[in-house]
């Protein structure tokens, strides 16, 4: 029978096959072929106890998508949710995340959460940017559910993941997405206004036939790293139009003259904070390189 992984925890997997859920372990045969089942992964498995619903996995599918921290595979969305305030905007982490998003090929959604914290309503200075980009950018309140109707129905006939540092809401609005607590909740800290993490197992939960949420512990801190330096640009949707204007072939767009994409910038024509986020990016990129020589 074939299934999808929605559940690991340790060395047990939780594959749901059409309305039942079979609770299964991986041949050993996978450890020696150095390939191990994930959540996400479409499985064929065998029934080893019907009554008890336990099984085997015999068969892993290929991958269109695989992320390997936190372990996933097949997403086809990631809703990456920013908090207007409390904890402030990372828009440096949220630009890592988009890069990466591009790279892996997903689509990708900005939710730009706590609105109603935001006195100064900044929040609409950062849609305005990440919307003339040509990214999905939706305001929501998670606790009044505002925003939460429209958010839903852009993850339909989607494997989605949520990302974002903890604290922003990721949990509330998954709750509100269901209507209920299907995860805990996380407490920011109100002595550093950092918010602690909660959820321990990757999980994918089920809101309609062919639409799932993923629960994923760590998502904020993925390792971009599996981006080259130079490549990094190709993942600024953005720059690609300007990139004919570069004087240089193998323009790295950081310290050349006569660079197409500098000038864009210069011009307003890309977004000043963006570019920076760039540079950041690359450097960090750049040192990871040279350390591995």
């Amino acid at each position: 029978m074939q299934g999808l992984i929605v559940e690991n925890i340790s060395n047990l997997y939780q594959v749901k096959v059409e309305n039942e859920i079979y609770e299964t372990t991986a041949r050993g045969k996978f450890k020696k072929e150095e390939i191990t089942p994930v959540v996400g992964d479409m499985v064929d498995i065998t029934v080893t106890d019907e009554k008890e619903k336990k099984a085997v996995i015999e068969k892993i599918y290929e991958r269109r998508v695989y992320i390997k921290r936190p372990k996933l595979a097949n997403i086809t969305q990631i809703i990456f949710v920013v908090s207007s305030k409390d904890p402030k905007p990372d828009l440096l982490m949220l630009d890592k995340q988009l890069a990466f998003a591009e790279f892996v090929g997903v689509d990708a959604i900005i939710v730009l959460n706590k609105t109603d914290l935001d006195q100064k309503e900044e929040f609409r200075n950062i849609k305005q940017i990440y919307s003339k980009i040509g990214y999905t950018v939706i305001l929501t309140d998670a606790k009044k559910r505002q925003g939460i109707d429209k958010l839903k129905d852009l993850l339909k006939n989607n494997i989605n993941a949520f990302s974002g540092n903890s604290g922003v809401g990721k949990s509330t609005l998954i709750n509100g997405i269901f209507n209920r607590d299907v995860t805990q909740e996380g407490e920011i800290s109100k002595k550093n206004k950092r918010g602690k993490n909660t959820t321990t197992a990757i999980k994918l939960y089920e809101i309609d036939e062919n639409t799932y949420i993923a629960d994923t512990p760590g998502f904020s801190t993925f390792d971009i790293s599996e981006i080259e330096s130079k490549e990094l640009y190709h993942y600024f949707k953005e720059f690609g139009q300007f990139e004919e204007n570069c004087e240089f072939i193998g323009c790295t767009h950081i310290k050349e003259q006569n660079c197409g994409i500098k000038k864009a910038v210069e011009n307003g024509e890309i977004d000043n904070a963006r570019y920076e986020s760039f540079c950041k990016i690359y450097q960090e990129l750049k040192e990871k390189e040279e350390r591995k020589w």
